[in-house]
Formats: C-alpha cells, structure tokens, sequence
C-alpha cells in the first residue's frame, strides 16, 4: 500500500489551482457550460482519449449524427472515424 497520494493529488491540482479563477465564470450558465465541457475533458482523458482530438471529433459530428445514437459520442463509447 502506498505511503502517500501523489497521484490523487497530481490528477486533482488542476482543479484546484484553477478553483478562484472560475469563481467568475460570467454567469451561472457560462458556469455550466464549463463544467459540462470540463466533465468531458477529464472523462476522455480518463478513457485513454486526446481531449483535443475526442471534442474535435465530437464537434464535428454532432449536427449530423443522428439523435438516437448520441450515447455512441460519450467518451466511454466513442471510437473515432478511421479513413
């Protein structure tokens, strides 16, 4: 068993370090959006993805992907398009 957290904490500080910085996130909605974005940011990452490349992606599919299918887009589902 480890001594310590290390890595708890290395996976949280940037969170944290940005905590007062999203104080003032505009309005209540811009913080909401944050947070949905920010959400999906960690769970790619989480999921083995490349943020950037995951809501790339995402972004660009979304207005055509069919609405009955949108659960294939969540990070723990999605797979990307290979050519």
């Amino acid at each position: 068993v480890p001594i310590d957290n290390n890595w708890l904490e290395n996976q949280i500080r940037p969170w944290a370090l940005g905590r007062t910085n999203w104080l003032f996130a505009g309005s209540l909605r811009a913080g909401q959006r944050a947070a949905a974005i920010m959400s999906l940011i960690r769970s790619a990452q989480l999921n083995g993805h490349d943020p950037y490349v995951y809501l790339k992606d995402v972004l660009n599919r979304l207005p055509t992907h069919r609405a009955d299918d949108i659960a294939q887009l969540l990070p723990h589902r999605w797979a990307p398009i290979t050519a």
